[in-house]
């Protein structure tokens, strides 16, 4: 989701754009990817590759989230300041910092606090990357940054209900609700926690700006700088989808941290601001999520 977002972005840019698939490069494997690095000597990363999922996946599948996303870091980030590339920009998670961090979260509260258990192994990860960009910063003066995204949805979003996330996962319950004229909805936890989320074109165009305008140790957050609860996120996607069922509530299943804001400041300041309203957002992750079940059907 946010390769192809990133892509769409930069066909828009004066640059030569490097892509590869995870088939033709693994980056589980430290050779392939030095031997690839030294081939096309990019003068800029964005390391946007992962391992991601949703509270279900996170909980059922710790090792794998917290091996694959380490290696990837590690391996991508040695590769890149062995081969000489230029500026680095390591794509983090909002989920790095502590489950009760003082809202709006700021950079600062990185390490202040213990991280939410169904989401750990993850963040552990990714915070490994977050302090080795610091590292050889520090070490070996490489313009490695790191930037911390908000929860984020949109085109080629992953719909799977196993592995997804919340928002996909709700606009396909809702969506087939709708098809086959189901009265409930079923929600995880109790609908209460807060969460914000940032259009994945929204998520590009901040990289790019980032990439050109910003260079210290301090992870930056992306984000919109507002949020709502789930049980508002469903009704918003229900508005959409055109489903007027009810919600009911399964209150066996984790919520998850309480609230999770970013204080986008830093940001801000910089000159950068999300264009796109939530709503606005699903309705062109809607659109295209039907078309594409039109075309598998057809």
């Amino acid at each position: 989701m946010v390769g192809s977002a990133l892509c769409r972005r930069l066909q828009n840019e004066p640059v030569t754009l490097l892509t590869t698939t995870r088939q033709q490069l693994n980056l589980l494997n430290q050779q392939a990817v030095q031997a690839w690095l030294e081939q096309h000597k990019p003068d800029a990363i964005i390391l946007a590759a992962a391992k991601v999922g949703g509270i279900k996946a996170n909980n059922d599948y710790p090792v794998d989230f917290l091996y694959e996303n380490t290696m990837i870091a590690c391996n991508m980030l040695h590769a890149a300041a062995e081969v000489g590339t230029k500026k680095v920009l390591f794509l983090g998670s909002s989920c790095i910092y502590p489950k009760f961090a003082e809202q709006p979260i700021t950079e600062e509260a990185l390490l202040t606090g213990a991280l939410e258990p169904t989401n750990e192994a993850y963040a552990l990860a990714k915070i490994v990357g977050v302090k080795l960009c610091e590292a050889y910063r520090r070490q070996n003066g490489h313009d490695f940054i790191s930037a911390m995204p908000t929860n984020l949805y949109g085109i080629n979003d992953n719909f799977n209900l196993d592995t997804s996330h919340v928002l996909p996962a709700l606009l396909r319950k809702i969506h087939e609700a709708k098809i086959n004229n189901t009265a409930h909805v079923t929600l995880w936890g109790t609908g209460t926690p807060r969460r914000e989320f940032l259009f994945v074109d929204d998520l590009a165009d901040a990289c790019v700006f980032v990439l050109q305008h910003y260079s210290d140790a301090l992870p930056l957050n992306l984000g919109v700088g507002n949020d709502v609860t789930i049980t508002e996120l469903a009704e918003t996607i229900a508005r959409v989808v055109g489903w007027q069922g009810a919600f009911i509530y399964d209150t066996s299943k984790p919520d998850g941290t309480p609230r999770k804001l970013l204080n986008v400041n830093r940001l801000n300041m910089l000159g950068w601001q999300a264009k796109t309203t939530l709503e606005e957002g699903i309705r062109r992750t809607y659109r295209w999520y039907v078309e594409r079940e039109h075309a598998i059907c057809k």
